[in-house]
């Protein structure tokens, strides 16, 4: 009990160490020091470096609203109430000096903030005074937070540089390497975790904001799907679903953002803090103050309007209403927690892995398994199936009609529809009749900022020189 006390009460000090800091954490010159030899002489010191990158993750932009409210608009989920967000309602970003390019820095530094912090933890984990099994462990854990990182990375910039040293040196002159390499450290790192936690099959303290081998496996099934590897993708995604000792889909849709429902695979939240409430909240929820709505984004009417009143994920919009204001927003967020923790950030839940071997099993043309696997999703949001309604739907027709599903079921989370329109190759097609829409909006622009620090660094097409 003193051991857990003392590691929450190390990774918090971090945490809201990091809280006033977080908006534009450089990399190359960190305001803070989580790391030194001292850190890894003990065990429990060592644990709560890990836990320090746990805690980070719930501060830094790009995990907490930044690539789910970023990438809702960008894929035109979600729409701008005010001036604030309107380049990313627009596809008009720029690369520097613009509210767009803050936000922008943001998503940018903050992941990169992560990936320092995992890699001076790899460096450290090296020599650490602590067994064999803890430390393979820990770098396991940490692996796929840096894979997860630059998942993220390279899906909205493109070629990123890929750091995997804390050397400040080398870092700050790094050029950009190639989207293909980046890709290849991504499989490489969740390869390694996941026989390095070939033996945590189970979450820590029955806490699902840690990482275990299922994590891992999920993400891979994930991976695999966006490079096309269609075998691997249905192999991994089925690991989870297997689970039936850890998951299952909530029969209920309000509670499928519940701490440790039994649907979340991973998600993100700060260890040992008992009162908050996910940070999206302050950034998707509409709330209503006399005649006014307040809030800078709102679902797209027309994507509300697409989803049948008789389908229960229905209850994922809220509705803000004055006299002469109507407005919806996410409902997979909320405020009120009772006093007690309700909600964790979802990263990974067990809906996308029955959407992942869907289209999987589609592309191998295993249209009844296919089939099967998308009725799970629409037997839960209490809708036709398809083995009812189409058991003899084309393979072209049930491709679309799992992006569909996607669409609604991902809405407002980590992007994944503005990441599904890119990696299907109809991101231009989708917004062709958008009077500003250029074929390079797809990538954002390199952070201005960071180019002025390290000439090496160049530009996405379309953002100037």
């Amino acid at each position: 009990m003193k051991i857990k006390i003392y590691l929450r009460i190390i990774g918090l000090s971090i945490l809201f160490g990091l809280q006033s800091c977080e908006d534009f954490v450089d990399i190359d010159s960190p305001n803070f020091q989580m790391v030194t030899e001292d850190v890894y002489s003990k065990e429990k010191t060592t644990i709560a470096a890990i836990q320090g990158i746990y805690n980070q993750l719930y501060v830094a932009n790009f995990s907490t609203y930044g690539v789910s409210l970023l990438g809702a608009m960008s894929g035109d989920i979600l729409l701008a109430r005010t001036d604030t967000y309107l380049p990313f309602d627009r596809h008009e970003l720029f690369s520097i000096n613009t509210t767009d390019a803050a936000f922008n820095q943001n998503i940018w530094s903050s992941a990169y903030n992560v990936i320092y912090m995992v890699n001076r933890a790899l460096e450290g984990l090296e020599n650490a005074n602590i067994n064999g099994d803890l430390r393979n462990d820990l770098r396991g854990q940490v692996l796929f937070i840096r894979a997860f990182t630059y998942f993220y990375l390279t899906n909205f910039y493109g070629d990123v540089p890929l750091l995997l040293t804390s050397d400040y040196n080398t870092n700050a002159t790094a050029p950009r390497n190639p989207t293909e390499e980046v890709w290849l450290q991504i499989e490489s790192d969740l390869d390694e975790a996941a026989l390095l936690l070939n033996k945590q099959t189970e979450y820590k303290d029955g806490e699902r904001y840690y990482v275990n081998r299922s994590v891992v496996e999920a993400f891979r099934a994930r991976v695999y799907l966006y490079r096309e590897d269609w075998s691997n993708a249905e192999s991994f995604s089925s690991k989870a679903i297997d689970r039936t000792d850890l998951y299952d889909l909530e029969a209920n849709p309000e509670d499928v953002f519940r701490a440790n429902s039994k649907e979340a695979i991973w998600q993100i939240a700060p260890d040992g803090v008992n009162n908050f409430v996910p940070r999206e909240a302050n950034h998707f929820v509409l709330l209503v103050n006399g005649t006014t709505i307040t809030g800078n984004t709102a679902i797209a009417d027309d994507f509300v309007n697409s989803i049948d009143h008789m389908d229960k994920r229905r209850l994922w919009v809220g509705e803000a209403n004055t006299e002469t204001e109507h407005a919806y927003f996410t409902g997979k967020y909320w405020f009120d927690n009772d006093g007690e923790i309700q909600q964790y950030s979802t990263a990974i839940r067990l809906a996308e892995q029955y959407l992942i071997r869907a289209e999987a099993r589609t592309m191998q043309n295993k249209l009844a398994e296919a089939i099967s696997d998308l009725d799970q999703i629409r037997a839960r949001a209490g809708i036709d199936l398809i083995a009812d309604s189409n058991p003899d739907i084309s393979k072209q027709a049930l491709q679309d009609t799992i992006m569909t599903a996607r669409k609604r079921e991902l809405f407002a989370e980590w992007g994944h529809h503005w990441l599904d329109l890119k990696r299907t190759g109809k991101v231009n097609p989708e917004f062709s009749n958008n009077p500003t829409w250029q074929d390079t909006d797809a990538l954002y622009p390199i952070p201005g900022e960071e180019r002025l620090k390290n000439p090496f660094l160049t530009q996405n097409d379309g953002y100037g020189n």
